[in-house]
């Protein structure tokens, strides 16, 4: 079984490691570990009115940050895979997460996705969007999704 484990460094993604740890043997299953990296929204402000000579520089070492943060996040969690017995691998795309994942799950091929959801509701969710609810409209297989403990516990509320 593929299973692509969508990776963002936050508490419910982390609670997506566990839940994929306890419900699924390693004996069955390839797991990829996938971080969308949007470099574009980690520069800082002040980069979107620069110039002069370093800009250009400065963009750059702003993407490379990025990825790095990108590839340590998955490195690290496949290693703690890897410690529970699955066979891993990783990748870092440059795409938004909500493109990036269903994409991925369909060229792997993925036979589950698994993810975290941050639960965010009402103008949070308007203006921010659902990345957990756009991979589950539009992906090729299933997709389970785990919330961190702080988010299931105190809410009734329909994600």
């Amino acid at each position: 079984m593929n299973i692509l484990l969508a990776m963002d460094g936050t508490e419910s993604s982390e609670a997506a490691v566990g839940m994929l740890i306890d419900r699924f043997r390693p004996g069955h299953a390839q797991v990829r570990v996938l971080h969308a990296v949007e470099w574009m929204k980690d520069m800082p402000m002040s980069f979107e009115f620069g110039q002069g000579p370093t800009y250009a520089r400065d963009i750059e070492h702003s993407r490379a940050a990025s990825y790095a943060r990108g590839e340590q996040l998955v490195a690290r969690v496949a290693g703690q895979l890897q410690q529970a017995g699955f066979q891993t691998s990783v990748s870092t795309p440059d795409d938004d997460p909500r493109h990036a994942i269903v994409q991925a799950a369909r060229e792997w091929p993925a036979n589950l996705i698994v993810m975290g959801s941050h639960g965010r509701r009402g103008v949070d969710r308007f203006l921010i969007g659902s990345v957990a609810e756009n991979v589950m409209r539009h992906a090729p297989c299933s997709v389970p999704i785990a919330r961190a403990p702080a988010a299931s516990a105190g809410s009734t509320q329909a994600a």
